[in-house]
């Protein structure tokens, strides 16, 4: 079936339902990614030294970082798999199995002994864990985004779709309090027992994410599609036949925000405490500050999308990186608390902001209702695999290639961003046809 021309209109709804769908979306999110960020977090400070402690610490790094890429390549296979049910069967039956597939390895993450205990089985464990997280990840993120962009009124869909989006920064923030908290304890007791608490109580998450997520209807645009009867059989395969070309742009949007966020907040842990010798507690605790001011910020991103269009508010994101990430570096490098939370401020708060927080309407604006669970999530989650995972293993070596100094990194943000910003312009105009 061609769904190039395929549109769907809206039936009426109550602002309450508007609202509980746009909450429930962010307080879900911010669940979910409170299970990812912890993991990049444990890899950038201690997993090296837990899993990896045969080899030399450089090399310990980069195997950390390696078994947090892994969860980045198999984001794919969710957003296939998710992607196809979602559009087959709705949404947000989607969003619950992807919530346990997410919660559950997380909880047992926590339990895993350590390499002295079971030699190499404990990597293996890990890495088994962490594609279970990207699986989970890879088919939440369309659901999430949909279920609030598809319940929002017509020129609210910016600002509504910015709440799943603001609950990244939740999750950031939630990640990185929880291990700022136990990295606190003597380092003896952080690296035997310290650091499974935060991946423990993920328990507890699971089940607040749950009852919120079964609270919320079905997106209705999904229910008036499946009482006409205008699904597709096969949403990937038709994807793949008929919008190459939006799975191409999106694809290559977004490859440059996910390059830029990982980077910020996973290699520049490592970055600052083994070249700058910042201590773990002083960065995590920045970049807590720079994901709440994102929280705020990314509402009105979305709300000033609704205003001028979401793709100009992402390209100005893309300006804003391009102009900041060497400043970035430098009060990095000045070491003072204060440098340091206007360098998180500035790189989580605004410039990501500015990005992520038009990324739902404006991404599945390029992909008709019928297949646009597939659409999104394979494009975001092939450019997730190839910006997010690869960031910290690319500017580790980087970063090791110019003896210390983070320049080559800043100019390959920068060379992904201008690649982004021809993308952007490729990208339809129109806010969210139906």
């Amino acid at each position: 079936m061609d769904t190039r021309s395929a549109s769907t209109t809206e039936p009426a709804r109550s602002t309450r339902q508007y609202a509980v769908a746009g909450i429930a979306s962010m307080i879900g999110t911010t669940v979910e990614w409170y299970d990812f960020f912890l993991y990049g977090t444990a890899a950038a400070l201690i997993f090296n030294k837990i899993f990896f402690t045969a080899i030399d610490p450089i090399t310990g790094t980069l195997a950390a970082f390696g078994t947090y890429a892994v969860g980045f390549f198999a984001r794919p296979l969710g957003a296939v798999v998710f992607g196809h049910f979602g559009d087959r069967l709705g949404r947000k039956s989607m969003l619950l199995i992807t919530l346990l597939l997410m919660g559950i390895p997380t909880v047992l993450i926590g339990l895993i002994p350590s390499y002295e205990s079971i030699g190499y089985w404990a990597a293996g464990l890990l890495v088994l864990m962490r594609i279970l997280q990207g699986v989970a990840v890879g088919g939440e993120w369309g659901g999430a985004v949909l279920m609030a962009v598809e319940h929002a009124p017509e020129g609210k869909k910016g600002f509504f779709g910015s709440l799943p989006q603001a609950g990244v920064g939740a999750g950031l923030i939630l990640s990185s309090l929880a291990m700022a908290a136990v990295s606190r304890l003597p380092e003896a007791d952080f690296l035997s027992w310290g650091w499974r608490l935060p991946f423990l109580a993920s328990i507890v998450l699971i089940f607040i994410g749950a009852f919120i997520r079964l609270k919320v209807a079905e997106s209705p645009v999904f229910e008036k599609m499946k009482l006409e009867g205008t699904q597709v059989k096969r949403p990937v395969l038709e994807v793949v036949k008929w919008h190459r070309r939006s799975v191409l742009v999106v694809m290559g949007a977004r490859i440059a925000e996910a390059s830029w966020f990982y980077t910020v907040v996973t290699f520049t842990l490592a970055y600052a405490a083994n070249t700058l010798k910042i201590p773990k507690a002083q960065m995590l605790d920045a970049i807590s500050l720079g994901a709440l001011v994102s929280i705020l910020s990314m509402p009105l991103f979305g709300y000033l999308g609704d205003r001028i269009g979401q793709k100009w508010v992402f390209f100005l994101g893309l300006v804003g990186l391009s102009a900041f990430v060497f400043p970035f570096f430098g009060l990095l490098a000045n070491k003072d608390s204060h440098s340091i939370w206007l360098a998180m401020i500035g790189a989580i708060g605004v410039v990501y902001a500015m990005m992520y927080s038009v990324e739902a309407p404006l991404f599945s604006s390029q992909f008709p209702a019928q297949v646009r669970y597939s659409g999104i999530s394979l494009s975001v989650q092939l450019s997730g695999a190839i910006g997010g995972g690869l960031a910290p293993i690319v500017a580790t070596s980087l970063l090791a290639a110019n003896g210390g100094d983070p320049g080559y990194v800043a100019l390959y943000l920068i060379g992904l961003g201008m690649v982004a910003m021809v993308c952007v312009v490729m990208m339809k105009t129109n806010a969210y046809p139906e």
